[in-house]
Order: C-alpha cells, then sequence, then structure tokens
C-alpha cells in the first residue's frame, strides 16, 4: 500500500473514532423521519391484524408503533417507508 494511501486511511479512522467518541461532529448525518404508521396501514386498506401480518410483526408492536409508545427501527422502518412511497410494490412483493 502507499505511504500517502495508508496516512488517508489512518486519518480517517482517527476522525471515526473522534466521533464515536463525542469529541468530533460528522461532516454530514442522515436523517430518517418517522413513518405515520396508522396512516400507512390505513391507506393500504388493512386492518391492524393484517398490516402486523404483512409486517412480520406481531399486533400489539404495531398498536404500539401507532400510539406513539414506541417507535419502528431499522428494517422495520425501512419497510414502512418503502410502503408509505411505493403501496402497490410492497403489497404486491409481501402477499401470498
Amino acid at each position: 500500500m502507499k505511504t500517502e494511501t495508508f496516512d488517508e486511511l489512518l486519518t480517517s479512522i482517527e476522525q471515526g473514532g473522534a466521533i464515536v467518541r463525542g469529541k468530533k461532529t460528522p461532516s454530514r448525518t442522515f436523517r430518517i423521519d418517522n413513518p405515520n404508521v396508522a396512516a400507512i396501514r390505513r391507506h393500504l386498506g388493512l386492518t391492524q391484524q393484517k398490516f402486523a401480518k404483512l409486517l412480520g410483526i406481531s399486533p400489539g408492536t404495531l398498536r404500539n408503533w401507532e400510539q406513539g409508545r414506541r417507535k419502528p427501527e431499522g428494517a422495520a422502518r425501512v419497510l414502512l417507508c418503502v410502503a408509505a412511497k411505493f403501496p402497490r410494490a410492497v403489497l404486491d412483493t409481501v402477499r401470498t
């Protein structure tokens, strides 16, 4: 590896460590708004039971999301955002 490339990589790793420790702010961040789960479900025309089954979650989890007691995270949040933007694609893909 070239010395210049190694130095750039080392600097990047040091900056990443400083960001993780809270000593430096990242140069950019990404924010994904929490989807309105109830509105997405209603737009798809599904009951809580059917929507929970479609997502592979328990009805209780769905109720917690809809009532704001909990927020969807990770892949569930991404799937909900896709469902909000491309409902037909989600239904065509997930329904059996």
